[in-house]
C-alpha cells in the first residue's frame, strides 16, 4: 500500500468543489489536492489559483490518466455521477461522490458493482455524519443519555441553491427533497444505527420558485424504522435569511436540541451591512448571524480527512455507496408518496423512472 499523503483530484470547480479544496487544506496531513477538472472555461483555473492546485484539466477523463492521483471527488451535477464514478473506478482510483448518489437505483447498483469489481472504495460525501455537534449528539445517544430514542428530527432550510443546474430537474433529479432531504434522511438513518426502513410518507409542493423550477421547494417527510423509531425530515428552498440547520432527539429518558449555526454565531445588527455572514444569506443589512469556522462546524474537513485515511487503510469508511443507495431509495419512495398521497412501504423499486421526482410530477401533480 502507498504511503504519504493521498493525491486527490477534484471534478468540478464551483461551490462544492471550493468546499472540498478548502477542507483538504484545513486538515492537510492526510491528503493534498493535485488536480482539478472542469469544462467551464476559466473556473478550474480560478479554483487552482485560489488553492495552489498545480494541474488543471478541462476534461476529467484526461485527469484520470494522471498515475499519481489516488482519489477523485465528484462535485458535478447529479445526472453525471454514475458515469463519472464508473470512469474513475475503471481508472483504478477511489471515489468520493457528493450527495445524492445518483439519479436512479439502477445507477446506484451499477456504481456499487463497478467499484467493487475494480477493487476501489466508493465513499458517499454526507457531511452530517461528521458534523461535530451532531456527532456529539449521537455519542450521547449511544451512551444511553436519552434512553430509547423514538423520534429524530432534522431540518435544513434556505432560499435556494447556488448553481443553476439544481433548478433543472433533468440534471438534478428533483427539488429540495432530492437536494437537502438526502441530508436529513441520511442523518436519521445513521443516528439510529442504520435500522431497516419500513415506510416513507411525504408532503411537498412548489410554493415560491415556480418561475425557476418544477421541483419541490418545501417538503416534509416521515420515515418509519423497524426499531419503532420515527424520523422527521423538513426541508426548504423558500426560507429567507440564510442557512438554518438543526436537529431534535427525543427518548424516554432525555431530549437534545442542536442548532448547527446558532452555537457558533454572533447575533449582529448592521445598518450598512458587511461582507459574509453564513451560507446562502443574501444580505448582511439589519439583523444577521455571522458564523466562524463554518466548514469546520459543518464537518467537511473531518469528512475529507476520514476518506483519505480510508484510502490508506487507516479507517473503515463510515459513509459508503450502500448508504447513498439507501438514501436514494427513500428519496424515490418520498416522491412516490407525495404523488400518491399515501405511505410507501420499503423496499421500494420504482419501474421505468428516469429521475426520482417523476414519482411525484409524473402522476398528474404538476401544479
Amino acid at each position: 500500500m502507498a504511503t504519504g499523503r493521498v493525491k486527490v483530484g477534484i471534478i468540478g470547480s464551483q461551490f462544492e468543489a471550493d468546499i472540498h479544496a478548502a477542507s483538504f487544506q484545513i486538515m492537510p496531513e492526510e491528503a493534498e489536492v493535485v488536480a482539478v477538472a472542469s469544462p467551464t472555461a476559466g473556473h478550474a483555473q480560478e479554483l487552482a489559483t485560489r488553492y495552489g492546485i498545480p494541474r488543471v484539466f478541462s476534461d476529467y477523463r484526461e485527469m484520470l490518466k494522471e498515475s499519481d492521483i489516488e482519489m477523485v471527488t465528484i462535485t458535478a451535477p447529479n445526472s453525471l455521477h454514475k458515469q463519472m464514478t464508473c470512469d474513475i473506478a475503471r481508472a483504478g482510483k477511489h471515489v468520493v461522490c457528493e450527495k445524492p448518489l445518483c439519479m436512479t437505483l439502477e445507477e446506484a447498483d451499477e456504481m456499487i458493482d463497478v467499484c467493487r469489481q475494480q477493487g476501489v472504495l466508493l465513499m458517499y460525501a454526507e457531511e452530517l455524519f461528521f458534523t461535530p455537534k451532531y456527532v456529539k449528539a449521537k455519542e450521547m445517544a449511544d451512551q444511553g443519555a436519552f434512553g430509547k430514542v423514538h423520534l429524530i428530527k432534522q431540518s435544513e432550510k434556505h432560499f435556494g441553491p447556488h448553481a443553476a443546474w439544481f433548478w433543472d430537474v433533468e440534471r438534478s433529479g428533483g427539488g429540495v427533497w432530492m437536494d437537502m432531504g438526502c441530508h436529513g434522511i441520511a442523518f436519521c438513518y445513521w443516528f439510529l444505527g442504520r435500522p431497516k426502513v419500513e415506510s416513507v410518507y411525504c408532503q411537498m409542493g412548489t410554493y415560491v420558485h415556480k418561475d425557476k423550477t418544477i421541483g419541490d421547494d418545501e417538503t416534509i417527510g416521515i420515515i418509519e424504522f423497524a426499531n419503532g423509531a420515527v424520523g422527521m425530515v423538513e426541508n426548504s428552498w423558500a426560507k429567507r435569511g440564510g442557512m438554518d440547520d438543526r436537529i431534535e432527539v427525543y427518548g424516554d429518558q432525555g431530549v437534545s436540541y442542536g442548532n448547527l449555526h446558532m452555537g457558533n454565531a454572533l447575533p449582529t445588527y448592521s445598518e450598512r451591512g458587511y461582507g459574509y455572514a453564513v451560507e446562502k444569506a443574501p444580505s448582511t443589512s439589519g439583523w444577521s448571524y455571522p458564523v466562524f469556522d463554518e466548514l469546520w462546524n459543518y464537518g467537511f474537513p473531518h469528512e475529507m480527512r476520514h476518506f483519505a485515511r480510508c484510502v490508506r487503510g487507516k479507517e473503515t469508511s463510515q459513509a459508503t455507496g450502500e448508504d447513498g443507495r439507501v438514501v436514494l431509495e427513500i428519496i424515490c419512495a418520498g416522491y412516490a408518496s407525495a404523488g400518491q398521497g399515501s405511505k410507501i412501504a420499503l423496499p421500494y423499486r420504482p419501474a421505468g423512472l428516469r429521475k426520482p421526482i417523476d414519482g411525484w410530477r409524473g402522476v398528474g401533480q404538476a401544479k
